[in-house]
């Protein structure tokens, strides 16, 4: 296995299996051929054909669209077009987050294939040994990747809430950690990739940081989503990634970029520069 296999992983789709969605002609989702068809029960607001899906007399304001997704949401997790609803609420946009259009449930965005945001946190200590990193390991009730490797802190973007404000949430639920403390966090980029999952179509984003940590940091779950900690030599972080299944799929790619970013990845590495190229894939 490589690096280079892992990044494939997360970029396994095919344009020509999706239709874009449009509004007033921008590209803000991709649609399954199935779920563009569900969407035909709606001719008043979605006018689908074989170039692609529009929504059409879409209210001109931000609240009234949406509150028209809304509605056909709820409708599709009735009946079981799309598998639960979570709650929270993500921009749709086909752009930056501060330039949405409206809003829908983070749990419909795939059946859409509507771009989404996180935010991946790589909370590291220095010793005399070298870097350790610390690791996450999923509850094995979670909807997703029970039980995988995951990052210290993790998390999506909602709508409503700052960077800052969204990575200080995420610290305290993920990690017991300080305000103070992740505030601290440097931001570091971004890395993207898109794939096509049991869900839909995943364009997402990931804003990636760095935090380097005091060495009597103890990280504590209060959300109930990490079952264990394990604070790991980062050279077998590097080779759980690139040999082993272990991570939750996209939290491979945040922590490449980390390897990258602190020569843990020779640049005479014959996949190099595929690397770094596949770390920022194209969204549609």
């Amino acid at each position: 296995m490589s690096f280079l296999e892992k990044i494939k992983a997360c970029n396994t789709w095919n344009p020509q299996d999706f239709l874009p969605f449009l509004l007033d002609g921008e590209r803000i989702g991709s649609l399954r051929a199935p779920a563009a068809e569900q969407l035909r029960r709606w001719p008043d607001r979605f006018q689908c054909a074989d170039d692609g899906v529009r929504w059409v007399g879409a209210p001109a304001d931000f609240a009234g669209r949406t509150a028209v997704l809304s509605e056909v949401v709820q409708r599709l997790a009735e009946e079981g077009g799309v598998s639960h609803l979570h709650g929270e609420l993500y921009p749709v946009t086909a752009n930056r987050r501060e330039q949405a259009c409206c809003l829908i449930d983070r749990a419909a965005a795939p059946f859409f294939g509507m771009r989404a945001f996180g935010q991946h946190l790589n909370g590291f200590v220095r010793t005399p040994r070298g870097i350790e990193m610390w690791i996450g390991r999923r509850s094995a009730n979670r909807r997703l990747y029970p039980r995988c490797l995951d990052h210290l802190v993790a998390g999506g973007l909602p709508h409503g809430l700052t960077l800052a404000e969204n990575l200080r949430k995420e610290c305290a639920e993920e990690a017991g950690m300080s305000a103070e403390l992740a505030d601290r966090a440097v931001p570091v980029g971004a890395v993207t990739y898109c794939r096509d999952s049991e869900r839909g179509l995943k364009p997402d984003v990931m804003y990636c940081y760095d935090l380097e940590l005091p060495e009597e940091f103890e990280p504590r779950c209060t959300d109930g989503e990490v079952e264990t900690f394990y604070r790991m030599p980062v050279e077998e972080v590097r080779e759980l990634v690139r040999d082993t299944g272990e991570f939750k799929l996209n939290c491979n790619l945040v922590i490449i970029d980390f390897l990258i970013r602190h020569g843990l990845i020779p640049q005479n590495d014959p996949e190099y520069l595929a690397i770094l190229r596949g770390l920022r894939a194209d969204l549609p």
